[in-house]
């Protein structure tokens, strides 16, 4: 699996915000268990849509609205008990009983207004999160079908040769073609069925030309779609072979893979 692409395709988010379908869940675990990049990769979403949402929406501290109502009502006590001088010292003893409700209760609520704000705030914070991942998984799909009308002009081109490159004694159900275009030496590559490598190892594509292997880059198994190579002119055959992680100079030959003539 190429490790890039699978992060570029943004099921890591999807999965991370919790839109993903079981099976497509359940191939996720899998693939972060054998994959250590794509757990990074996960972690640092997770902190990342954290951090957004601690700063956007900061939740208040339960122990605010008690500390308030306490001291509001410690405030009220106080008032209704202190003596006041004179003959209207009950009519005062009222008054002030009175003031004191009506600022707890209108402390009351602005506590009630400010929380409902706030989760309002947070509720905006959450809308603007998901406008952006629709945003941001729009951009993907855009990208997909610019990939995919790309490749459709090359398949349609009669500029471009198509080389089947079909298995050989080591590998007899693989399969894999190259569009070649001799009028400007572009070679594009498609995989019909190459078999899963482990990280350590890489497939490496050849052009032979006037009998000798010439490197045309390296490509990972589980690409899709059509992938530019290295051009190459005077081109009698294409190869492929596995070999160590990054190519070598030249092919291990009792590793080919496929191999077509044009």
């Amino acid at each position: 699996m190429n490790v890039r692409d699978y992060i570029s395709s943004g099921i890591l988010e999807e999965y991370a915000l919790g839109n993903l379908a079981e099976r497509e869940r359940l191939e996720v675990e899998s693939n972060l268990a054998k994959y250590p990049e794509l757990r990074n990769e996960l972690d640092a979403i997770e902190e990342a849509v954290e951090r957004l949402l601690e700063r956007a929406a900061k939740t208040p501290r339960p122990e605010l609205k008690t500390k308030i109502m306490s001291s509001l009502a410690a405030r009220s006590k106080e008032a209704i008990v202190i003596p006041l001088p004179g003959s209207g010292v009950t009519i005062w003893k009222y008054a002030t009983a009175a003031s004191v409700a009506l600022a707890i209760t209108s402390a009351a609520l602005a506590y009630m207004f400010w929380n409902n704000w706030k989760k309002a705030e947070t509720n905006l914070t959450e809308l603007i999160a998901q406008n952006q991942q629709i945003a941001q998984d729009y951009n993907v799909v855009n990208q997909r079908l610019d990939k995919i009308e790309g490749d459709l002009g090359i398949y349609d081109n009669p500029s471009f040769r198509k080389v089947v490159m079909k298995g050989t004694k080591a590998a007899p159900d693989a399969m894999a073609s190259v569009y070649w275009n001799e009028s400007n030496n572009e070679v594009y590559l498609s995989i019909q069925n190459l078999k899963q490598l482990s990280q350590e190892k890489q497939y490496q594509l050849w052009a032979i030309v006037d009998g000798q292997p010439h490197d045309m880059g390296v490509f990972d198994g589980d690409m899709k779609g059509l992938v530019k190579m290295k051009p190459g002119a005077g081109i009698a055959a294409f190869a492929v072979t596995i070999e160590p992680k990054g190519g070598k100079e030249s092919p291990t030959m009792e590793t080919m893979q496929v191999l077509g003539n044009t």
